[in-house]
């Protein structure tokens, strides 16, 4: 059944770490292995199991401290900075938690579900496969601090390499596929009340779009080494003023990820470990304000997230996700049109992530799920390479802060008909 799949899944994704890695946590935005398994089953335990199967008998009430991510109205937590000092519990009793909490979701996915209670299974199950894409981002952050072994996650086979910088001789900064235009007009966004979806997805409502073209192809890592040899990193009217202090404050001189050794050139660290740089894969780790600066160099623009869903809704969500195994960044298949809409990396939006408009959050605690973060982050589109399968459509709204670069973010640029 789903909820066995989606389950066995996380645990399959941590199966490669030992205890060791599973407690690290590199950065105040990552979190341990250990807790994102543990979390997940936090929230099947505290939405479904302590209020819909009687008789539950809850594993450990501490446990609800120690897991609980942001849910004000259940209580105190952790702080997240400070997850990687949790050496209680182990990873042995995580996954004792972990079985615990399935068994009794046995017993009640066993008897008939109401409506609501079927909404929060499907909701806990979508809430973890969030928490499998964000662990790979996590492991990929853990295991690059360690600039002297670069650990590789796992031993996968190597992707194929590049094709070249720029092979169709398309000057600086130009798609190297060419355009889609789109007349705009007056359209319809959000999602269309057909399967799954978050709250921040809906309502599904009309806006108007002027005429506008977007690239055919995520921008490329060789198209990027040309941003970087132009002096795209110091050039300060090519950035928004925050995103230059960014750039300043941390050294800027790449993305996220890569490594410049005097005898090979640029290197990237991936999943497998340091790999060469290949030029015609897409460009992988960007900020918000690094993907702006590039776009405005290349004189064009980010895509809005109305623009982005209704070019992409008339395209299956299909493309280089995470059932593929590769997670990383693919380069892009010959032929004409729009490629790469789903898959590869999270495309920057020129859109800060706000409710859409007649937004309602639910009641009680579960309405925290997304609408308290609808402040001073902008929206990603599309999935990447570590999104699992079925997780994704054109209706979906991803959301960071402009200057965070550890998740797989990359762009596609858009101009003005």
């Amino acid at each position: 059944m789903a909820y066995q799949a989606v389950r066995s899944h996380t645990d399959a994704l941590a199966a490669p770490l030992s205890s060791e890695d599973q407690c690290i946590q590199s950065m105040p935005d990552v979190s341990p292995t250990k807790w994102h398994r543990a979390h997940v089953t936090w929230f099947f335990e505290t939405f479904l199991l302590k209020t819909r199967l009687s008789g539950y008998s809850e594993y450990d009430p501490a446990f609800g401290f120690l897991f609980n991510s942001y849910y004000e109205a259940l209580g105190d937590r952790h702080p997240r900075p400070e997850r990687g000092n949790l050496s209680r519990p182990s990873c042995d009793e995580v996954a004792a938690y972990r079985a615990h909490v399935d068994g009794a979701m046995a017993e009640l996915l066993a008897r008939p579900l109401d409506d609501a209670t079927a909404d929060l299974v499907l909701l806990g199950l979508h809430h973890e496969q969030q928490h499998q894409e964000l662990l790979l981002m996590d492991i990929k952050h853990v295991l690059s601090t360690n600039r002297a072994l670069w650990p590789a996650y796992h031993h996968l086979p190597s992707p194929p390499s590049g094709i070249g910088m720029l092979s169709d001789g398309q000057p600086s900064g130009q798609p190297s596929g060419g355009w889609t235009s789109f007349g705009g007009g007056e359209v319809w966004v959000g999602h269309d009340g057909k399967g799954f979806a978050f709250d921040n997805e809906s309502p599904r409502h009309r806006t108007i779009l002027p005429s506008y073209r977007l690239a055919n192809r995520l921008v490329t890592c060789g198209q990027w080494q040309e941003f970087m040899a132009d002096g795209g990193y110091d050039t300060p009217t090519l950035w928004l003023s925050d995103g230059w202090y960014q750039r300043q404050e941390h050294g800027w001189e790449a993305p996220s990820y890569w490594d410049f050794h005097p005898g090979d050139g640029w290197r990237v660290f991936t999943l497998r470990g340091l790999q060469p740089l290949a030029p015609s894969e897409p460009v992988c780790h960007l900020s918000y304000y690094e993907a702006d600066a590039f776009a405005r160099w290349a004189g064009a623009r980010l895509p809005t997230e109305a623009e982005w869903e209704y070019a992409a809704a008339a395209h299956e969500p299909m493309g280089n996700l995470g059932e593929q195994g590769r997670w990383h960044p693919a380069p892009a298949p010959a032929g004409d049109g729009l490629h790469q809409l789903y898959g590869d990396v999270w495309e920057w939006t020129s859109s800060p992530y706000g409710p859409y408009p007649g937004f309602r959050p639910a009641p009680g605690a579960v309405g925290e799920y997304n609408g308290k973060f609808m402040v001073n982050q902008f929206v990603l589109r599309g999935g990447a390479c570590v999104t699992p399968p079925g997780h994704i459509r054109a209706a979906y709204r991803n959301f960071f802060h402009p200057h965070t670069r550890w998740h797989f973010s990359g762009m596609r640029l858009a101009q003005d008909a």
